[in-house]
Parts: C-alpha cells; sequence; structure tokens
C-alpha cells in the first residue's frame, strides 16, 4: 500500500504503523523511499498529533484488532478536519471465494469447527457493519464500495498449496489437523473445485473499502 500511495500520489510522507518489529523492519528495508517512515507501535494509540495526516487509511487490518472501534478513532484524531479516513478489508463471508470454499470443505468434513469460520470470527467484513463503525465516529459522507479481484491458480494442486503455510487463520488450522482430516479436506475440496483435472481454477476475491471525511 505504501509502494502505491507512493509512486501515484506524490506525497510529502507517509507513515505507517504495525505491532510487529519484524514486518516494520521489513518495510524499511523494502521500501528506502526517504518520504516513508515506519514505526512500531499501537494503532489504538497513535504516536501522532491531531490533525497531523491528511488522509489514513487501514490496509486488511481492522478486523484482526481486538479493538477495531479504538483504531478507527485515532484514525479519524490524526485526520485533519475535510481530510479522509479509509479502510479495506477482505469479505470473508463470502466474498473471498478461494477461503469460502475451504471452509465450507473444513465444516462439512469437521462440522464443529463452524467456531473457526472467518466469516462467523470477523463479521465487520461486510458492508453494514463497516458503514455504522465509520458513521459512530461521526465521519461524514461515508461509502462503502466493493473490490473485486481475479484469482486463478493454475490447477488444483497450485489452490492447495496456498494452505500449506502457517500463516494465517486457514493454513494455521489446516496444520493443526490430523492426515487423515487434511487429506479428507482435501478430497472435498478437490470434488467441488477440479472438475476438469489440471485446468485452471478461476474464483475471485472481494475486499470492503470505505471512506469518510474527518
Amino acid at each position: 500500500m505504501t509502494s502505491a500511495i507512493l509512486a501515484t500520489c506524490e506525497p510529502a510522507s507517509v507513515r505507517g504503523i504495525d505491532s510487529s518489529p519484524g514486518f516494520v523492519a521489513q518495510a524499511r528495508q523494502g521500501i528506502p523511499d526517504p518520504r516513508a517512515l515506519f514505526e512500531t507501535g499501537d494503532a489504538s494509540r497513535l504516536p501522532w498529533e491531531s490533525g497531523a495526516c491528511d488522509v489514513t487509511v487501514s490496509g486488511l487490518v481492522l478486523n484482526f484488532v481486538s479493538d477495531f472501534e479504538s483504531v478507527t478513532r485515532e484514525m479519524a484524531r490524526v485526520t485533519k478536519p475535510g481530510g479522509r479516513v479509509a479502510a479495506y478489508v477482505w469479505d470473508y463471508a463470502g466474498g473471498m471465494q478461494m477461503m469460502r470454499h475451504f471452509w465450507d470443505a473444513a465444516i462439512a468434513v469437521c462440522p464443529g469447527d463452524a467456531r473457526l469460520d472467518q466469516a462467523e470470527r470477523f463479521p465487520l467484513c461486510q458492508l453494514e457493519p463497516l458503514q455504522a463503525l465509520f458513521e459512530a465516529e461521526r465521519l461524514k459522507s461515508v461509502a462503502v464500495r466493493a473490490i473485486e479481484i481475479p484469482t486463478v491458480f493454475q490447477d488444483f494442486g497450485d489452490y492447495w498449496t496456498q494452505f500449506l503455510g502457517r500463516t494465517g487463520a486457514a493454513p494455521t488450522y489446516l496444520a493443526s489437523a490430523g492426515e487423515e482430516v487434511r487429506q479428507q479436506i482435501r478430497r472435498c475440496l478437490e470434488a467441488r473445485l477440479a472438475s476438469t483435472p489440471g485446468e485452471p481454477i478461476a474464483l475471485t476475491a472481494r475486499a470492503w473499502a470505505v471512506q469518510g471525511v474527518a
């Protein structure tokens, strides 16, 4: 996101904050542009003065923080009057087809694990809750729109590989399951997605983007 802002918007500066020192170090290494400043900190207690920013944006984060109301409130606080506050999150309920298929298969194999479904864990990731969140912080002209992104996998093996790491809710869940359960989930997914073996699997990913005026 920072790279895109630097490349297309010609800002005087971009300041980013994350609670992970590792993420911050990686951002500093990957973006040496002197206009970019990355800090380790808490997004619910931003270390910046009120009205210090023209625009604030949270990318794919709000659903993962425990107190997203405080984060949104802080974003509004550090934005100057008339500036824009924005955020975007993946639609785990149905718009992230890659994830939706995975959790539908996992729950079919293990119905008792439905509570782990990202759609259940992240109810914020939908149009109405996002709009209500921004309006609750008294942001003006709040608007929400969908962003649709094609996600095409070369074949089922390419799709399945995305779940074999340990980063993210679905890969972590799969890694914690027994081998028999993992294979049952794989077979269930393959039956759903790979109608023609070796053919590409074309899915879409949807994010919801919201913005308001401070």
